[in-house]
């Protein structure tokens, strides 16, 4: 068991020595070398704009909204979503060439953009975090790009491209239950749906910050977790589910990451599954040795401490 605690600590995880995720602008590089591959002319102006929105309301600089107060669904979290996106319609291209088009693709991105928008407060909501809106942020996110879209001259239709590619996010909603108003929008909802998941799963924190998870869902009324090591150790469960819900909901569309990979940086492996992979075997590894000390064994990005700093855990 040594040797596996020393192998997790010091190896080297790929996906994370890409992009410097913690940089937005890094990230934003990166999206536009990967789209201008697939099209030359895409309306990066456009664009653009809506990433450095994004930007402003969640750093608090957007007019009318207060700065992002949740700790699991935050910045980083919606830019790791852009990135798994702009890999797998990249990846789906290639194999899959003028399949997909460019205003479908320009949808896409941005509803990776908007798609937990509906976690940030209004400045006259002073009550609580942005968690407490756990249950109904796709709805709120959705409401917000409606009210963007509308201030942008975007059509009805494009909104409700965005719409189903929200509700694809819902890890209830069932997919027969959408309106898809084409194969291409029912396709880039999948991949939205698929993104969310990487983005999160596959994140070199994502253990830790399944700890500000567990807080999140207790101030939303999320049901069924009692505590943060009951969150850790159901996440074995959810992370079988979802390995079915990749395949049986979004159609498998994981596939198409490992072209890019190949294609841009002359991988010939699924990051994505590999990252996610080695998260979970160490989770594994702290429950059957460490469980009466998880926090000693969850360093990364200071979060303990943060949680220690704001009065939720104070025991370590």
């Amino acid at each position: 068991m040594n040797n596996y605690k020393y192998k997790h600590n010091n190896e080297i995880n790929i996906l994370s020595n890409l992009v410097v995720m913690e940089n937005p602008q890094h990230v934003l590089n990166e999206v536009r070398i990967i789209i201008s591959t697939l099209f030359p002319e895409f309306d990066f102006k456009g664009f653009n704009q809506v990433f450095f929105d994004i930007i402003r309301l969640f750093r608090g600089e957007f007019y009318g909204y207060q700065k992002c107060n949740t700790e699991y669904h935050d910045l980083k979290h919606t830019t790791d979503t852009l990135l798994a996106m702009t890999r797998l319609i990249h990846g789906y291209l290639i194999k899959n060439k003028d399949k997909l088009s460019e205003k479908s693709v320009y949808l896409g991105l941005l509803s990776a953009l908007m798609h937990d928008t509906g976690y940030i407060q209004t400045l006259d909501d002073t009550f609580g975090t942005g968690a407490k809106y756990t249950l109904e942020h796709i709805s709120r996110s959705i409401l917000f790009i409606e009210k963007y879209f509308a201030q942008h001259n975007y059509s009805k239709d494009d909104l409700e491209f965005c719409k189903n590619c929200l509700l694809c996010t819902g890890y209830s909603i069932k997919l027969d239950e959408i309106y898809f108003s084409s194969d291409e929008e029912e396709l880039v909802g999948k991949m939205m749906g698929t993104a969310d998941l990487l983005g999160q799963m596959s994140s070199r924190d994502y253990l830790e910050k399944l700890l500000f998870l567990y807080y999140e869902f207790r101030e939303g009324n999320v049901i069924g977790f009692e505590s943060e090591l009951d969150l850790l150790i159901k996440t074995l469960v959810f992370y079988h589910s979802i390995k079915e819900k990749f395949t049986r909901d979004f159609s498998n569309v994981i596939q198409y990451v490992i072209y890019h990979f190949q294609e841009r940086w002359n991988i010939d492996k699924n990051l994505y599954y590999e990252a996610i992979e080695k998260n979970i075997q160490y989770l594994q590894y702290i429950l059957a040795n460490h469980i009466k000390n998880y926090h000693d064994y969850l360093r990364r990005s200071d979060i303990v401490k943060n949680l220690c700093n704001k009065g939720l855990y104070t025991n370590g």
